[in-house]
This record gives C-alpha cells, sequence and structure tokens, in this order.
C-alpha cells in the first residue's frame, strides 16, 4: 500500500475556495446573491469572482500570501471577496466596521495588507485611518460603491465595480499548492498596540464549512439572511457554505427589525445567523412600527452565539416562529466550535425546559478531534457532574494556524497537544458542555467582544484615577455592557462619571464605552492583592446603565462616510467570540 502515491486524480488540496465552480456548474442558473434591486445568479456570481481576482493580479500589488483588506458591511462586493481574493493566491483580510480609525490602522499596519477595499459608508473612518499610518504602511485603495445606487464616492483612483470591468473571466489563475497556505486573517482585538491576527488555512475553512452545514442541517437551496456580518469569523463560514448548497444570500447592510422582517418575509428566508441581542431587537423592536415583533409565516431557522440567551428570551422567540440552534465557538476555532445538537425526546420536554436545554453550548462539531474541560494546572479532565469547572480545551483542523507575528500568544494558546480557549466551563452528564465564566474577562456586549483589560488601561491614564476595574454589568438589550469602578487619586480630586465617559469616548470606539462608571474609595482586593472581580460583579448587577445603549429613531437621517447623523454608524450583528 506504501506504493500508491498522490496524484492529480486523487488528491486535491482543500479549499472552501472550489465550492464556487462547483455552484457554478450545479447550480448556475439558480439566484446567488439579492442586494436589494440587484439579483445574481451563480453563473454570474463565478465570472465575477474571477474577473476580480484577475483584476487583482493585474493590479501587480498582490503577491501569492500577501493581505487584502476590506472595511465593508453585507454586501455583494463583501461575499465575493470570500472567493475573488484567495483565487489570487492572496489572503483576505475582513475588518470590523465598528472600530475607531485607530485601530482600523493598527490592523493595517500590524497585517501589512497591500490592498484596502472601503465601503462608500466608511470612507470617513477609512481616510481618518490611513493618515495615522506611516508612508510606507498605507495599501492601495479601492472604494466599493453602492451597486443598487451609486454614490460616486471616492478615495484614490480605484472602484470596485471598475475594477471588475477590466478584469478577465478567462484568464489563468494561480491553482492552490497546499491546504496549508492562508486563506483569510481575522483580528480578536484591533484596539490594543499588540492585536491578535487569527490565520485560518485553507483546509481549516473547508472543513469547518462542511462541518456546519451537516451539524446545522442545511439543506439544499437554503435561503440564508445575512444579520450576521461577514467581517465575523468570515460569517462563520457560511459565506463559503451558502455556494456549497447552492443557497441564496440575501445581504442587508443593517440589522434593523423592520429590514429583517421584510427581507423574511419577501424571500422567504429559511436561515440565518445572529446574536442573542438580535432576538431582544426583534422582539422588541427599535420604536419603528415596522419593526415590531411578528409572527412568521413559515419557521426561520437561527444559529445564535454569544452570551447564553436566557430561556425567557428563547421561549418568545420560538413562540413567532424561531427554530433557535445556540453554538460556542471564538474566532481561533474557525467560528463555532461546540453546538447545541438537538435530541428528539426533548421535544416532549416543557417549553421553559428546552429553553434551558438550548442554552447550553454542546458538544463539538465535526470538524474538531475532540473538546473537553480540563484542569488548568494539571490539564486533566473534569468530572461530567456540571458542577466542577475547568477550562474549556479544543483540538482539531479547524483549530487556527496560530496568530500572525506573536509568538509569545502562540506558546500561550497551545499547550500539550490542546488550544486553550480562556473560556471556563462544566460537562453535564450527557457530554454537552455549559459556559460558566470568562477567565480572560471578555465582556460580550451587542455581539460585540470587549476586553476588561483594555479598559483599564485607557482608565489608568486619566489624570484623576488612582485606580480602576472594569467588568459586566447586565443589560436588557445588549447583554452584557462594561461597568467601571474606580477610584480617585486623592480625596481633593474632582472625578465624576461624566468625566469619566468623556475621557473614555475620545478614546476608544464607542461601543466599547463603559455604560456606567462607579466613584468608590477603593477596589476590594484579596490576600494576594488581586482585585476581586467576583464581588464587583454582584454590585453592577444592582446598578443601572447611565449610559442609553438605544437611541429612539430620527425622522430623518445623513449617512456620510461612516458616520450617521454626525456620529459612527454601529453594526450590531454577531460576535467573533461567539
Amino acid at each position: 500500500m506504501d506504493q500508491l502515491p498522490k496524484r492529480p486524480a486523487n488528491y486535491v488540496p482543500l479549499s472552501p475556495v472550489g465550492f464556487l465552480p462547483r455552484a457554478n456548474a450545479v447550480y448556475g442558473d439558480r439566484t446567488s446573491v439579492i442586494y436589494r434591486g440587484v439579483r445574481f445568479t451563480w453563473r454570474q456570481t463565478y465570472a465575477r469572482c474571477r474577473r476580480l481576482a484577475s483584476a487583482l493580479l493585474s493590479l501587480g500589488v498582490v503577491r501569492r500570501g500577501d493581505v487584502v483588506s476590506v472595511l465593508a458591511p453585507n454586501v455583494p462586493a463583501m461575499y465575493e471577496m470570500h472567493f475573488a481574493v484567495p483565487m489570487a493566491g492572496a489572503v483576505l483580510n475582513t475588518i470590523n466596521t465598528r472600530l475607531d480609525a485607530a485601530a482600523v490602522a493598527t490592523i493595517l499596519r500590524h497585517s501589512g495588507a497591500k490592498l484596502f477595499f472601503v465601503d462608500y459608508d466608511y470612507v470617513r473612518l477609512a481616510s481618518d485611518a490611513l493618515r495615522l499610518l506611516d508612508a510606507a504602511d498605507v495599501p492601495l485603495v479601492a472604494v466599493i460603491d453602492d451597486i443598487h445606487s451609486p454614490t460616486g464616492a471616492r478615495l484614490g483612483e480605484l472602484e470596485y465595480e471598475a475594477l471588475l470591468a477590466h478584469g478577465d473571466p478567462d484568464a489563468d489563475l494561480p491553482p492552490l499548492q497546499d491546504e496549508w497556505d492562508a486563506v483569510t486573517l481575522s483580528y480578536t482585538s484591533g484596539t490594543t498596540s499588540a492585536p491578535k491576527g487569527v490565520v485560518y488555512s485553507h483546509r481549516g475553512a473547508y472543513l469547518s464549512t462542511t462541518s456546519l452545514l451537516l451539524q446545522w442541517g442545511v439543506p439544499a437551496e437554503p435561503v440564508y439572511l445575512w444579520t450576521l456580518p461577514m467581517f465575523h469569523c468570515n460569517g462563520w463560514t457560511f459565506t463559503w457554505g451558502m455556494a456549497a448548497r447552492g443557497g441564496v444570500n440575501v445581504c442587508i447592510r443593517d440589522a434593523r427589525p423592520a429590514d429583517i422582517y421584510r427581507a423574511i418575509a419577501r424571500h422567504r428566508v429559511t436561515h440565518m445567523c445572529c446574536a442573542p441581542v438580535v432576538f431582544s431587537i426583534l422582539l422588541d423592536g427599535d420604536g419603528d412600527s415596522d419593526g415590531a415583533a411578528r409572527q412568521l409565516q413559515a419557521p426561520v431557522h437561527v444559529l445564535t452565539g454569544g452570551a447564553p440567551p436566557p430561556a425567557a428570551l428563547l421561549e418568545r422567540v420560538e413562540r413567532i416562529g424561531f427554530n433557535v440552534t445556540h453554538a460556542y465557538g471564538l474566532t481561533e476555532a474557525t467560528g463555532p466550535a461546540l453546538a447545541c445538537e438537538w435530541r428528539d425526546q426533548w421535544d416532549r420536554l416543557p417549553l421553559p425546559e428546552r429553553a434551558r436545554l438550548k442554552a447550553r453550548q454542546g458538544v463539538s462539531v465535526l470538524s474538531l478531534a475532540d473538546a473537553d474541560v480540563k484542569n488548568a494546572d494539571t490539564m486533566l479532565s473534569v468530572p461530567r457532574d456540571g458542577r466542577t469547572v475547568g477550562e474549556i480545551v479544543l483540538r482539531g483542523s479547524s483549530v487556527m494556524k496560530g496568530y500572525l507575528n506573536n509568538p509569545e500568544a502562540n506558546e500561550s494558546a497551545f499547550r500539550a497537544g490542546w488550544f486553550l480557549t480562556g473560556d471556563v466551563g462544566v460537562v453535564h452528564p450527557d457530554g454537552y458542555i455549559e459556559i460558566k465564566d470568562r477567565s480572560k474577562d471578555v465582556i460580550i456586549s451587542g455581539g460585540e467582544n470587549i476586553c476588561s483589560k483594555e479598559l483599564e488601561e485607557v482608565l489608568f491614564r486619566h489624570p484623576a484615577v488612582a485606580d480602576a476595574a472594569v467588568v459586566a454589568m447586565p443589560h436588557p438589550r445588549w447583554g452584557e455592557t462594561p461597568c467601571a469602578f474606580v477610584v480617585p487619586r486623592d480625596k481633593a480630586a474632582v472625578l465624576s462619571e461624566g468625566d469619566v465617559l468623556a475621557f473614555c469616548s475620545k478614546r476608544m470606539a464607542r461601543f466599547m464605552v463603559p455604560k456606567k462608571v462607579e466613584v468608590v474609595g477603593a477596589l476590594p482586593r484579596n490576600a494576594l492583592g488581586k482585585v476581586e472581580k467576583v464581588k464587583l460583579r454582584e454590585a453592577a448587577r444592582k446598578l443601572a446603565p447611565t449610559v442609553a445603549a438605544a437611541q429612539k429613531p430620527k425622522a430623518k437621517t445623513t449617512t456620510v462616510g461612516g458616520r450617521r447623523d454626525g456620529q459612527p454608524v454601529a453594526h450590531v450583528m454577531a460576535v467573533s467570540r461567539l
């Protein structure tokens, strides 16, 4: 048997990009993408992706392994780049549109991006970010104008549709040589001086895609609504997954209730992904009567992740027609790593009990070799008693290649053959894992990750702050929001909540700004001098947010360059740590 070598006929490198030529051949006449009044078939999408790949190569700035960054919401161009960029041999870097200019600049600098695509709505944000870069770090820039209603916005000379027009769909494109090559680059945090750039391989992305399609039971020809940002873990790999199943990608720029309900009814949506906060928005609306909760005419399957949705919330959304599956994952695991696989016998349980079971994170996805909860000191598995806590660990082909240019973080994350997630959980007797806490103190707010340490670093720069700690506090809409406890430098120092909020607002993205600041005499510390955040969390649960998370919609808004009515556009859709 050792005399049977690999041949081109029996060994082809695995890549999710391969789903697109198959979709062209098998589903060519089916609708692939819908965006407002624009529709494409899979044959057209395939040709457009090949044109873009050809155009990227003709520019002469992209070579094998180079990074192409994109700052855009869920529009056709964002979807097409998930295929076209790796078709050209490059690596796609999707940037979170909620970040501020400093964070975007940090990502562009760290990734070494050679080309930067910017949606017309984010021209101002991109311009501010580019001004923060040294001349040697500035990439070539191309604007993505609105394909339905072009605005004429430009940043530099290149424009997306013009590039496509000059591309050759029949050009020879470089074949993938090694399935271990990088396909995408995603950032777990673009807000520190040393962000973590997570690199996915073609192999890992392919296996994650097929695994999720199987585990979620996605049939042929689904109609998928993009309420989940494609910049989060490449849309949990469903960018490629919809090509694999010949599905319809219904793209919307913002996750407004009215837009979601309208798209579900108009296009007969069957599947969508989102954070639990989107459920609250769908149930409670945003002040617009068109966005009020309504009974769905047909069930919509929803894969959700993030802070575990309360059982009462799951009950409400299921009553109006959403069939919810809960998952757990993180950027480093190529999206979902655990899924709450449903068992038939649970259908006979009362609704509250079913909701409680659905709130658990579940069992490992098929692309993982194993998932476990271990004692981080001994690396021994905890008992399956639903009580003993340990760290959630993963291993398998869908785990990232590693962090870009960060050997220290790689050494810390990989140990004894496992990837350590930093999340604390338990294992129930039936083998299902449930998260109990996050050892890294990550706050999941409205579908975005906020590291408490990063906020604390900003607070410590306030001239009147001597000590500070940030914990999560409950919020009726966002699930969790940051709550800051600060200690004045001296008794005579004037330190108010308003002062601290104003200080933070100038130094971080808006979604990261604490929603409550408590000025205290001292922080609780244990015998080792460590802040007892358990006590602070208990105190935070009794407080109410000072900063309103939702504003009444205005009668008329103006959107220019990533800002709406002078404020940054916030796309509250999903999470990178699911």
